[in-house]
């Protein structure tokens, strides 16, 4: 069974997916709170739609365009919660990373306000970022 919060989040994940980023900015509260998991140069809470972008352009950028959200496996919802399981995977040099984990959506009227990001095997995704 569908809810309103687990469309929104199936728009999110098509739009990642398809790198639609005007679909994403319109998905994100401008001032989304993301917690993003590990110690890497992408780790730590990001503070705003700006932000998120930043990250995530140099998600992108770090794995040479190769970062994705390959599968959605389930998505649960509970009240303003969206919980995603998922598979993401990512290739750059010699490293590659290709991993499950869960994402956390807190849905505000409508729009994403807050994300947390579960890791599968967070020491391979800290080694893969750097």
């Amino acid at each position: 069974m569908s809810s309103p919060n687990i469309d929104i989040a199936r728009t999110y994940f098509q739009a990642v997916q398809t790198g639609d980023m005007a679909a994403l900015g319109e998905l994100l509260d401008e001032a989304i709170v993301w917690h993003q998991p590990g110690a890497n140069q992408f780790s730590g809470e990001h503070k705003g739609r700006d932000a998120v972008f930043q990250m995530l352009g140099g998600m992108m950028e770090t794995s040479r365009g190769t970062f994705a959200i390959d599968k959605i496996h389930t998505l649960m919802a509970n009240d303003d919660l969206v919980a995603a399981s998922i598979h993401f995977s990512g290739r750059r040099d010699d490293a590659s990373m290709n991993m499950d984990g869960i994402d956390l959506l807190r849905i505000t009227g409508g729009k994403i306000t807050e994300m947390w990001l579960f890791s599968g095997d967070l020491a391979a995704e800290d080694a893969f970022w750097g």
